[in-house]
């Protein structure tokens, strides 16, 4: 029994569940259905009423940015958590009145009215309810993520200024820049009271979060949009008791839709603008929490059995039914119209809260929407306390919230600022769907400029011309690239180095056909990727697969329908040809080899352990070794002179020398179950890891010592589940995850502050512990003598690292958390393009850094 290898999970078992461990959360996982009954936990309850606290204030300060009327923001608040709830796609995510839609839905109730603006929004949600019928969803998610993170961004400034005015105690204009060019006028004739009381909810907003100690960490379960308001509320009641308040008027005045009014294509843009700006932030927050509450995915999970149990499958995380959601949101987007509320979509603070304050299933979402319903009946007086300022000030804080600065980081990175800075601009001055229009305008340009500018250069080396080109190829630069070939002379050697990824059917024939002339002429012609390798078609598909250096992969180049061992060592075998020709092993081509088809293969009975390790080991002598035969001898000679101790998992998913790319004689391995370190002269101590470790730094002189986490560890689940039977012998494989148990503690503790990945959260406790692991393992490691001793010296370094499986991504612990120097325990994420050496400074302008205000996570940390 493994406690890193997955397992298959069984979907339909009732005791898959991992169960709680001591002081740590169980992973926010969506539960199956089960036969369509409604399920409310403990969890639910609570979570329900947390985010229920946090709704109230949210609807209302969004219906006083829209100008509608109060009791329309709870009832759209309401309906949306009762009937998206129940008919949503995604079970945790929570539906309201629409942040993005409050520029939009203002707009529209001071040229149509409130009457013909609910007729709207019933139009927008039959379409809504078409397009999830069609399965339209995935593809709206298709537009550019700086058009679409550009366009929220353009509507949270808009926001922004509008709810200024009433924070300064006026009121908003029309748009965006009258809001602008009227801020000079408002600030000369400002009252005191209502700027107070919005500086004070913007200040209890952004402290709450951060309050020290144990009071801290018990206020805290209070949203603080919730706080921010009852303490502007007893504040304004005391010393400011005439300051404009919340107004609901009777219900019997409520207002309900009438058959529009006005030109047919005003009113149907009217319709699709509501329809495309709800969608896209209802499909951005389910998939924001997707991720937020997904489990690890089978394929990279590890058993939630532990050690001395029997086996019980794992719950799979399930994706979000997106084309469901969008129906959801349609009907609840056309129930709340009839009945006169404000347009629904999903929220991302909202959902976030709900899954932080622990909901598992859309049980939560449906009582906040009942408990929403019970006070826009019950606590009508309550509610006519709240200062239209400090709702103003809540709602400002969305709109600010709403210009991330890590997605602008993003588009940056991506060369896509422009298309970003576009779309905001153009609906900050002309509205929501021009500003779009502008966005993917500007996108096109980009895009096509970029495909049409290639560069093309030549230079003789020695007799020998180089031509390279930089750029993609195509149609658009044959007239070019023929013009610079032709200038070439006939029958001389050439070298080509193609640096793009796309080539067109007429780049092809012209290069082609060049080429073929220009041998014919005795010329010679070679063809190269950026870095110089040599660039060759593979002889066959079948070929193409069986690499040296990739003979593992799936299995597919020996577990082929048809294939045997004696058939893989056979003189036809495609391994048999030359191995340094058409293989890639010792070239490197900016054109990736052609993949396995799509789909799984053909059924095959699996080939056994040995039958592989035989065939394995044939493929290694044929293909492998010729080309290590002469290092490995050297090493033979010279002996081993590691420069790291490499002390990681014993998962099969982790292979060391890949993931470094290190060769023989590179790396000192230890290899365990969880990637321990005991302690020296601990209790039932490992005396092999202490002998690895002083042997290494004492005899190696090894520079570096590594401890390499992984995701989806099965050791780390097993810690997380249940303990044995104290009356039941404790296995081997409990003995030994003992070593484990201070990361547990350390998790637990609230002397330690959380080790997490820069730029986001641990989407679940499994990660949090696989990430603390490897923390604490390196306090292990400083306990040993021969280890503290170089360190005094400084001769020896200490990394940690985390390997995602899934994401095939590396992360390193931070240089001062490794060395034990930092309190904050964050893991960089490793570029492509990053340094090359683990004893690199850290970066210090790392996202999700303390006091980094444009971290991911900062929306949710103000808790608005």
């Amino acid at each position: 029994m493994s406690a890193c290898v997955p397992t298959r999970h069984n979907r339909t078992s009732r005791s898959s569940r991992p169960p709680r461990a001591s002081g740590v959360k169980r992973p926010h996982s969506p539960p199956p259905p089960r036969g369509g009954r409604f399920r409310i936990a403990g969890a639910d309850l609570s979570a329900s009423i947390t985010v229920f606290l946090l709704a109230v204030p949210m609807s209302l300060g969004l219906a006083v940015a829209m100008d509608a009327p109060l009791e329309a923001g709870l009832i759209s608040a309401a309906i949306g958590g009762i009937v998206a709830g129940l008919l949503g796609g995604t079970p945790l995510q929570v539906s309201g009145p629409s942040a993005g839609l409050t520029v939009v839905t203002a707009e529209l109730i001071q040229i149509y009215g409130w009457r013909t603006t609910c007729a709207i929004t019933i139009g927008a949600g039959l379409l809504q309810i078409l397009l999830g019928s069609l399965r339209a969803a995935r593809s709206a998610l298709a537009v550019s993520p700086a058009i679409v993170h550009g366009t929220l961004a353009g509507i949270g400034v808009a926001i922004a200024l509008a709810q200024l005015h009433i924070v300064l105690g006026g009121s908003p204009q029309s748009s965006a820049v009258a809001n602008a060019l009227a801020l000079p006028d408002q600030l000369s004739r400002v009252s005191p009271a209502a700027p107070l009381i919005g500086v004070l909810t913007i200040t209890v907003l952004v402290l709450w979060p951060r309050l020290p100690g144990r009071i801290g960490n018990t206020v805290r379960r209070i949203p603080a949009a919730l706080a921010a308001v009852v303490t502007a509320t007893v504040v304004a009641a005391i010393v400011a008791p005439g300051i404009a308040r919340v107004d609901l008027p009777s219900w019997r005045s409520h207002a309900l839709p009438e058959m529009p009014h006005g030109p047919v294509l005003a009113l149907a843009t009217a319709v699709f603008t509501v329809m495309l700006v709800a969608s896209l932030e209802s499909l951005l927050a389910a998939v924001a929490v997707d991720k937020l509450s997904a489990a690890p995915s089978p394929s990279i999970s590890a058993p939630t059995t532990s050690p001395g149990s029997p086996a019980s499958p794992a719950l799979p995380a399930r994706r979000a039914d997106l084309d469901r959601e969008l129906r959801a949101q349609g009907i609840a987007n056309t129930l709340s119209g009839l009945v006169g509320g404000l347009a629904v979509s999903g929220g991302a603070v909202r959902s976030s809260a709900n899954v932080r304050a622990g909901a598992t299933g859309r049980a939560s979402t449906v009582l906040h929407g009942v408990w929403v319903l019970l006070a826009t009946g019950l606590l009508v007086t309550v509610l006519e306390w709240i200062p239209l300022a400090a709702l103003a000030a809540l709602v400002m804080m969305v709109g600010i919230q709403m210009v991330s600065f890590a997605h602008i980081r993003n588009v940056h990175k991506h060369r896509e600022f422009l298309v970003y800075g576009a779309t905001i601009t153009g609906v900050v001055l002309f509205g929501v769907l021009k500003g779009v229009a502008i966005g993917i305008a500007v996108a096109v340009a980009i895009a096509l400029h970029r495909l049409a500018q290639t560069r093309i250069t030549v230079t003789n080396q020695g007799g020998q011309h180089l031509v390279v080109v930089r750029g993609q190829l195509t149609f658009l630069a044959v007239p070019r690239l023929s013009r610079t070939l032709g200038q070439l002379p006939q029958g001389g050697d050439a070298v080509v180095e193609l640096d793009g990824f796309f080539m067109d059917h007429a780049a092809y024939e012209a290069i082609r056909d060049w080429s073929i002339a220009q041998t014919a002429h005795g010329g010679r012609v070679m063809f190269t990727g950026r870095s110089g390798g040599r660039i060759a078609e593979p002889s066959s598909a079948a070929h193409s697969c069986c690499r040296p250096w990739t003979p593992w992969r799936n299995h597919h180049c020996h577990d082929g329908p048809g294939r045997t061992p004696e058939a893989d060592r056979g003189p036809g075998s495609p391994s048999d040809a030359d191995p340094g020709a058409d293989t890639g092993t010792n070239h490197t081509s900016n054109t990736p080899a052609p993949a396995p088809g799509p789909g799984p293969a053909p059924a095959t009975p699996r080939r056994t352990g040995g039958n592989r390790l035989i065939s394995g080991l044939s493929s290694f002598q044929r293909n492998t070794a010729p080309l290590v035969r002469d290092e490995l001898a050297r090493l033979a000679i010279e002996g081993q002179r590691p420069s790291q101790l490499f002390i990681t998992c014993a998962d099969s998913r982790l292979v060391t020398s890949m993931i470094t790319a290190s060769g023989p004689g590179d790396l000192f391995t230890v290899r365990n179950i969880g990637n321990l370190v005991p302690l020296p002269n601990a209790e039932s101590g490992d005396d092999s890891v202490g002998a690895a470790i002083e042997y290494a730094v004492d005899v190696l002189k090894v520079e570096s010592i590594t401890v390499c986490g992984h995701s989806g560890c099965g050791a780390m689940q097993a810690l997380l589940g249940a303990k044995p039977d104290p009356e039941t012998p404790p296995t081997s494989l409990w003995r030994w995850l003992r070593h484990g148990l201070p990361s547990l503690e350390r998790m637990a503790s609230r002397h330690h502050a959380w080790a997490r990945i820069s730029g986001r959260l641990p989407t679940d406790a499994l990660e949090q512990l696989c990430l603390t692991n490897v923390v604490q393992q390196l306090d292990h490691l400083r306990a040993h003598e021969s280890v503290a001793r170089r360190l005094a010296e400084g001769t020896l370094r200490l990394h940690g690292m985390y390997f995602h499986v899934g994401e095939a991504q590396a992360y390193l612990l931070t240089e001062g958390a490794s060395n034990g120097l930092e309190l904050d325990e964050v893991f960089d994420r490793v570029e492509p393009g990053g340094p090359s050496s683990l004893s690199g400074p850290s970066n210090p302008g790392r996202a999700g850094d303390p006091g980094d205000p444009s971290g991911p996570g900062e929306l949710e940390r103000t808790g608005v």
